[in-house]
C-alpha cells in the first residue's frame, strides 16, 4: 500500500476539538448568505456556506447550525445534482470540495482500492489512478462529481448493466453523524443498514467524509466502440436488447424532436475497455494518456429560449447524420467515450438564465409500452431536448433509496417553459403505473406523494435516518419538498 498523501484528515476528532467546535465563537457561526443551485440552474435557494476544511470545521459547522435554531445542514461538493438536493433555503451547506486529499492507494489488493476523502473529483482521482493501471469502476456523464456526491446519489454509468452502480464498488464510508461522532459503516455487519442508507440516501444520513473504493486494472485509457445508427425506437430498443450483454459499456443518444416513421432513430454506442495489443502503434507508446480536452468556458450570454424547436431539430439531424451507420472497433479516449460535455466548461449556460430540467425514469423491462408511451409523451409535448440518453440497467443494489433497477432509463433536458410541469406529471403517472421511479438527483419538481409511490422502501430508509439523526439536522430542500 502506497500512501499518496498524508492520511490525517479522517483522524476522529476527541472530545476536546468537539468540545471547542461547539463554542459560540465558531468561524461558522455568522457566514454569509450564498445563491446555490443545481446544475440545470433553475429553483435555486439562499444558504449560509461553510468551507470545510478538516473534520473539525465540520463538526463547528453543525453545533452553529444548531445553535442558531435554522434550517439545518446539507452537504455540497461540486454541484453537479442537477435540481435541488444540494441546496438548503435558510440554513447551512457544507461545502466538502477541500477535503480532497487522496490517502492512500493498494494497488496490491485484490481487487486494489484507494481511501480518499469526500471531496475528491473522480477526474482528480483518474488522473492518480491511469499511470498505475487502475480504473474507477463506474463513471457517470461527467467527471466533475465529487465521491461523496457518487455516494450520495449512487451514481451510475453506461455500464449498470454489468457494473452496477458506484455504491457496488464502496468498501467502507466514513460518515459524520448529527451527534458529532465519525462512524466509519461498511456494506456488511453490524453497520451494513446505515451503510445503504447512505449510498443513494442524497445526503440526509449525515456528512460523507471518506470512503474507500474498490478499483479495477486496466491497461490501457482507451476503448474499442462499435457504432450503429438505428431508424426507429423499436429497432433501437431490439438492438440492445440482443445485444448489450455483449459488451461492458452501452447507451444510445436518440432523437427527440423527429415523429413518424423515424421516431426515436438513434446513434447506439457501446465497448470494451482496449486491450495494449488492440491499440494502433502511435498509441501503444503512451497507452495509459489522460486525455482531457479543453475548449473554455461557455459565456453566460445566451438567452432563454435558445434550444427550442428550430435548433433541436438542427442539432438533431446534424448529430444522427454525422454518426457512422455501422462502424466496429474504432478506439476511442476517455473523453470522446465518457464524457464529451466536459470538453467545455459551464455548458450548463446554454439554456439560458430560466435553466433547464433533467428528467430521467427507468421503468422494468416488461413495461415496454410504458417506455414507449412515455417516449411519445415527450416528442409530442412541444418541449424539445437535444441531449437524450437511452441506457439498460441490470440488477439493483440493497440501498433503499438507490434509483438504478433492472429496466429502461431515458433521460432528456427540458428548458423551463410554460406547460413543463404538466408534460412531468403525465410523465409521473406513467412511471409509477408500470412500478418505475425518477432519480433524485435529477430532481427538483417531484411532490411527496409521487415519490413515496416510486420509492417502495422509503420507510426502510426512514427508519435508518430516525436513528442516526433523530432531529433532523441533516436537510435539503429536496427533503422538505418531499417530506422526508
Amino acid at each position: 500500500m502506497s500512501d499518496v498523501q498524508e492520511p490525517g484528515a479522517l483522524i476522529r476528532p476527541s472530545p476536546l476539538v468537539e468540545e471547542q467546535a461547539a463554542v459560540s465563537g465558531s468561524p461558522f457561526s455568522s457566514t454569509p448568505m450564498t445563491e446555490l443551485h443545481g446544475w440545470g440552474r433553475a429553483a435555486g435557494s439562499r444558504a449560509h456556506l461553510a468551507s470545510i476544511d478538516s473534520v473539525a470545521d465540520a463538526v463547528s459547522a453543525l453545533r452553529s447550525a444548531e445553535s442558531r435554531h435554522d434550517r439545518g445542514v446539507v452537504v455540497r461538493g461540486l454541484g453537479r445534482s442537477y435540481g435541488d438536493a444540494a441546496q438548503n433555503a435558510g440554513g447551512t451547506a457544507l461545502d466538502l470540495t477541500r477535503l480532497n486529499r487522496i490517502l492512500a492507494i493498494d494497488a496490491d489488493a485484490e481487487p486494489p482500492t484507494a481511501r480518499v476523502q469526500a471531496g475528491v473529483s473522480l477526474d482528480a482521482l483518474m488522473r492518480v489512478l491511469l499511470p498505475l493501471r487502475l480504473w474507477v469502476p463506474v463513471l457517470p456523464g461527467t467527471r466533475q462529481v465529487t465521491i461523496g456526491g457518487a455516494i450520495a446519489a449512487d451514481v451510475h454509468g453506461k455500464n449498470h448493466h454489468t457494473q452496477g452502480s458506484f455504491g457496488n464498488h464502496v468498501r467502507s464510508l466514513d460518515l459524520l453523524t448529527a451527534d458529532g461522532e465519525v462512524r466509519t459503516l461498511s456494506p456488511e455487519g453490524a453497520t451494513a443498514e446505515q451503510f445503504w442508507a447512505t449510498i443513494g440516501g442524497m445526503g440526509l444520513t449525515g456528512a460523507v467524509l471518506g470512503a474507500t473504493i474498490a478499483l479495477q486494472r486496466t491497461e490501457t485509457a482507451y476503448f474499442t466502440v462499435d457504432t450503429d445508427r438505428t431508424s426507429n425506437l423499436d429497432e433501437l430498443m431490439e438492438r440492445m436488447s440482443e445485444g448489450d450483454q455483449g459488451y461492458t459499456y452501452s447507451v444510445a443518444w436518440f432523437d427527440a424532436v423527429t415523429r413518424g416513421e423515424h421516431l426515436g432513430r438513434a446513434v447506439l454506442t457501446r465497448g470494451n475497455k482496449a486491450t495494449l495489443d488492440e491499440l494502433p502503434a502511435k498509441l501503444r507508446r503512451d497507452p495509459l494518456k489522460f486525455v482531457a480536452p479543453s475548449f473554455g468556458t461557455i459565456p453566460e450570454v445566451f438567452p432563454n429560449r435558445m434550444v427550442n424547436s428550430l435548433t433541436a431539430r438542427a442539432f438533431s439531424a446534424a448529430w444522427y447524420h454525422k454518426a457512422p451507420k455501422h462502424r466496429v472497433g474504432e478506439i476511442q479516449n476517455i473523453t470522446q467515450f465518457f464524457h464529451p460535455l466536459d470538453i467545455v466548461a459551464e455548458w450548463n449556460r446554454v439554456y439560458g438564465p430560466n435553466g433547464f430540467l433533467q428528467y430521467q425514469f427507468v421503468v422494468p423491462f416488461e413495461a415496454a409500452d410504458v417506455f414507449r408511451r412515455c417516449f411519445e409523451l415527450i416528442v409530442q409535448s412541444g418541449h424539445v431536448s437535444c441531449l437524450n440518453v437511452l441506457k439498460r440497467f441490470g440488477p439493483g443494489n440493497p440501498a433503499p433509496l438507490s434509483f438504478p433497477t433492472p429496466g429502461w432509463t431515458l433521460t432528456v433536458d427540458l428548458p423551463i417553459a410554460a406547460g413543463l410541469d404538466r408534460l412531468c406529471n403525465a410523465l409521473d403517472e406513467q412511471v409509477v403505473s408500470a412500478g418505475g421511479r425518477v432519480y433524485l438527483a435529477k430532481d427538483s419538481r417531484l411532490s411527496a406523494t409521487t415519490f413515496r409511490q416510486m420509492y417502495p422502501r422509503l420507510d426502510d430508509f426512514l427508519a435508518v435516518r430516525r436513528e442516526l439523526d433523530p432531529h433532523g439536522l441533516f436537510t435539503s430542500d429536496l427533503a422538505r419538498r418531499l417530506e422526508l
